[in-house]
């Protein structure tokens, strides 16, 4: 592309579903890098992938809880990870944690959040939050997606981490505390030591996307389309965004360029998957197979 609008000046500033990103912001305070940088470091932006018949803007194999893990690691800190058992137990092992700081806590499922509009029932839609006390039998927590301070009686806290629903979660009542920095390491440290990561993580971007358009050729699923449109296409064009300047900070101008090109790309699908306009759709799709080739070239030298 030779779009002048496309340089790496105005990189995007707004709301976005990074809920497991914003958490651990919080948790790591003042030693925490962007938060584009923290998505950067999951490796999120690095592909596609198709779970049964729903598309995903994140690589093959990838989720939250890998993500999480190695931001974490990369960013020299180290913390306990907790998961399983009763929920009593879960509930008596949050309660000591918060004796000694913020924790974060999930996947839990959206839709049984009870202080969101329109919740009460299981959506599978992963979210987390970070902890902040338990008063008598409340959770209080700052939920990154729009709710600092929001209250949830502990059994419909305990819904929710149940996760029940949430196809990754390997165990219920999944809990991070207790965040040790184990090393100072630098933002550009950092992004330099997950480049070879991204670029294992590109492996199967291009075969994925096709298997995207297919499934767009042959008829979206309506919960398909209903992922892509709310949440898939705008958390897709993000992490790319970020991706883009999170590589311009370590010096990697040709990856960043195509990165930058990708989250175009990415972002132009929301109208066509709106309006139903479904070869558009399929093609421009396509159109990403090459880019991410392109980009696990890029990194690769």
């Amino acid at each position: 592309m030779s779009d002048r609008w496309l340089e790496l000046v105005h990189p995007y500033i707004g709301s976005g579903p990074y809920c497991y990103s914003n958490a651990l912001a919080m948790l790591l305070g003042e030693h925490a890098p962007p938060v584009g940088v923290i998505e950067t470091l999951t490796g999120s932006p690095f592909g596609a992938q198709v779970e049964g018949v729903q598309p995903y803007f994140d690589p093959v194999g990838w989720h939250p809880e890998i993500g999480l893990d190695a931001a974490i690691e990369l960013l020299g800190w180290q913390c306990t990870r907790a998961k399983g058992g009763s929920a009593a137990d879960a509930v008596d092992r949050l309660r000591a944690a918060l004796e000694h700081g913020p924790v974060l806590v999930g996947p839990l499922d959206m839709g049984l959040l009870s202080y969101r509009p329109g919740s009460g029932a299981p959506l599978g839609a992963d979210h987390y939050v970070v902890a902040l006390a338990m008063e008598a039998d409340v959770v209080v927590l700052h939920d990154p997606q729009g709710h600092p301070f929001a209250t949830l009686p502990a059994s419909d806290f305990v819904a929710a981490w149940r996760a029940d629903e949430i196809a990754y979660a390997e165990a219920p009542f999944v809990m991070r505390s207790e965040f040790v920095r184990e090393r100072a390491v630098s933002i550009d440290a950092a992004l330099n030591a997950a480049v070879p990561r991204a670029l294992r993580w590109l492996t199967g971007a291009a075969d994925s996307v096709e298997r995207i358009a297919e499934l767009v050729d042959a008829g979206l699923s309506p919960d398909a389309r209903d992922l892509l449109g709310v949440f898939g296409i705008r958390l897709g064009a993000r992490r790319l965004a970020d991706a883009a300047s999170s590589l311009t900070i370590v010096g990697r101008q040709r990856a960043a360029r195509i990165a930058i090109e990708q989250s175009r790309i990415v972002g132009g699908l929301q109208h066509p998957l709106v309006v139903a306009d479904d070869a558009t759709l399929a093609a421009e799709i396509r159109r990403l197979g090459p880019g991410y080739e392109r980009l696990a070239s890029a990194l690769a030298d």
